[in-house]
Order: C-alpha cells, then structure tokens, then sequence
C-alpha cells in the first residue's frame, strides 16, 4: 500500500510542476483536467503527509526511549509511542478507503428517471412523492434542477418524468437509488381504509459530456408532435414536442417540457447520450448489464430495492438490510442518513473485494 501511495506522491508533486507550464496554462482544457485530477488527489496526499508525520514523531520517540535513562522521560516516551501507534493504525484503514477505487461518474452531474409501475393512478402519484423528495435534497445542496421530460396524470401524479441534477458530485449521492421502489398505504381514493401495495422504478445516469459519446446526425430520426398532457398553455398548440430515436439502438428519447422545438431537442439529446453512455459501460464492464436490469426491472412489486410504510412511518433499504423510522422526514428530502449507510455498505464490499 506504501508503494502505492508514494507513487500517487509523486504523480501528485508531477501534476503540480505541471500547471507551472507556461503551455499548459494555455490551453484551458488541460488545465481543467490537470485541477481536477488534482482534487481528486487531495485527500489521499493529505492523509498520507500524515501518516508519514506521525511516523517520524513514532521514530524519534522509539529513539529517545533507546538512548535515555532518565525514567520519568521513558515514561512519557512510552505513553507517546501508545498514542502514536494508535493514530497511525488509524490512518491506515482511512487510506485503505481513500485508496478504493473511485467510480470515475461520480463528479458528474445527474439525470433521474422515474416511472410509475404496478398500481395505475396510486403508483403515478408515488412517483411524484420521489421527484419532490429528490428536488429536496438536491436543493438543501443548491444543486439545480431542470425537467427533461414528463408525463403527468390528472391527479397531480407522473406517469414517467425524467429530471438533471447538476452540482459537484451529484451522481455519487443519487447513484444508489436506481431500482424499484414499493409504497404500502392508504391511497386518498381508498374508502374503505385497506392499504395498497404499489412500485415505481428508477434509473439514475451520469450526463455524458458530448466528448465523450459522438452521436452521427446521419443516425437519427427526429420527429416534431403537439404537446399533450396536463398544464401549460403551450400543450396542443403548436409542434414543439421531439421524438429523437436512435436508429442503430433502437433507443427512443422524448421532450415536450419546453415551448420551444429546440430547448426541446437539446434536453432530449442529454438523455439520449446518457443512455448511448450507460450502454457504453455496459459493455466494458461484464456486470453492468445486469446492474442496470436491476435499476429499472419490470415494475412488479416483488423487484424492489426499498419499502415505503406509511402506517408505520417506515423506510426500509432491502439491499443493506437497514431500516429507518422516520419516512415523513425522509420524503421531506431528509435523505442523509439513508444515503450515507448505503455509503458505507458500497465501501465495506469494496474493502472485502479488495482484501
């Protein structure tokens, strides 16, 4: 692991003398990467500048306890190395956790997909508790959102929606939460009081940058098509809604959120190179492909990743076995300590791959 780590050292000292080039302070996009891969550096420098520090305050402790027989001074040479090596053990697993590999969309802005399953109009209405829920969060952390496409009921439910989150590590916090979601309650159109059982799934992409997924025009069939739905004075007036499909996929994207064709067009392309990225890395990687069978599924209730009790004011993560007693707050957008534990349970499997 040390070896590593002074490699990383010295890629880091490297990276620096870099942006001291005069050429490299030219050319913005190198500059940009070279910053970035620098951050990402940070952390583990830091920590390992530590370690180093108190590893040569453990050395000359170990020296002063060999070379001196001054008692009391023994003493406290002793109870410094006990402190020492306890600080040192612990920046050890702490690096361990640095040094994991990091998912490379992790900084990356966010597009959230979220569609109605089993359970008609309940099932819509539960998907726009989780839009809200998202939009929450994401604005406690002054992220920005902006609707890409949706399908909303009468109800004040959304058949499907598809929103981006954009801020700083927007992906890593919401990247856990592709899968079906189950909702067990009293709907409001329920006269009798049973509880209803209804899913909605979602599927969370990284953007891709137009960098790096290049879309041939030749490729595409765009269609125009009047707006429908509820709301908007613009919907069935004129042709400003898009159908952008992907002719070598088979990948269909739409947007009618927008009055104009071409605002239109420009968020249905985000999500189309989302999904042509998404597609990408399930190919490199041999268990993505049923890792994003997972995030969407089928809709039916016995695929799910998470329970929402509203009797029992429940939320419960099946994946990590874990239950929180506070589901009111959480759909307030209070989703820290749910995200967090889902953290720690992607590094603690990382940790044991790793070992």
């Amino acid at each position: 692991m040390f070896l590593k780590l002074e490699k990383i050292e010295e890629k880091y000292n490297g990276l620096n003398n870099k942006l001291l080039n005069i050429n490299i302070s030219k050319d913005f996009n190198l500059q940009k990467s070279i910053m970035k891969e620098l951050k990402h550096l940070e952390p583990i420098i830091q920590k390992f500048r530590e370690y180093k520090k108190f590893k040569q305050e453990l050395e000359s402790c170990k020296e002063i306890l060999s070379n001196n027989s001054d008692q009391e001074l023994k003493e406290l040479a002793e109870l410094e190395i006990k402190n020492l090596n306890e600080k040192l053990e612990k920046i050890k697993e702490e690096l361990k956790i640095l040094l994991l590999p990091k998912d490379p969309n992790d900084d990356k802005n966010v597009i959230i997909e979220i569609r109605g399953g089993a359970g008609g109009d309940e099932a819509a209405l539960f998907a726009a508790n989780l839009f809200r829920m998202y939009s929450m969060h994401a604005q406690k952390k002054r992220w920005k959102i902006e609707i890409l496409n949706s399908n909303e009921t009468g109800l004040g439910g959304f058949k499907e929606i598809s929103f981006m989150i954009s801020g700083e590590g927007a992906y890593s916090e919401f990247k856990f939460e592709s899968g079906v979601h189950r909702v067990q309650r009293v709907p409001e159109t329920e006269s009798q009081g049973r509880i209803h059982t209804s899913t909605v799934t979602v599927a969370v992409l990284p953007e891709a940058e137009e960098v790096e997924i290049e879309i041939n025009p030749a490729d595409l069939q765009i269609d125009t098509y009047r707006a429908s739905g509820a709301g908007g004075q613009h919907v069935n007036t004129t042709d400003s809604a898009i159908r952008i499909t992907h002719i070598p996929t088979g990948l269909v994207v739409e947007c009618q959120d927008e009055r104009s064709q071409y605002k239109n067009k420009d968020k249905a392309m985000k999500v189309l190179r989302s999904r042509l990225l998404d597609a990408k890395q399930r190919e490199q990687a041999e268990n993505i492909d049923a890792k994003r069978k997972s995030q969407v599924g089928t809709g039916d209730r016995s695929e799910r990743i998470r329970t929402y009790n509203f009797p029992q004011n429940r939320v419960t993560d099946h994946r990590i076995g874990a239950t929180f007693h506070c589901l009111d707050s959480i759909l307030e957008g209070n989703m820290e300590k749910l995200i967090e534990a889902l953290k720690i349970a992607e590094k603690t499997r990382l940790l044991t791959e790793n070992i």
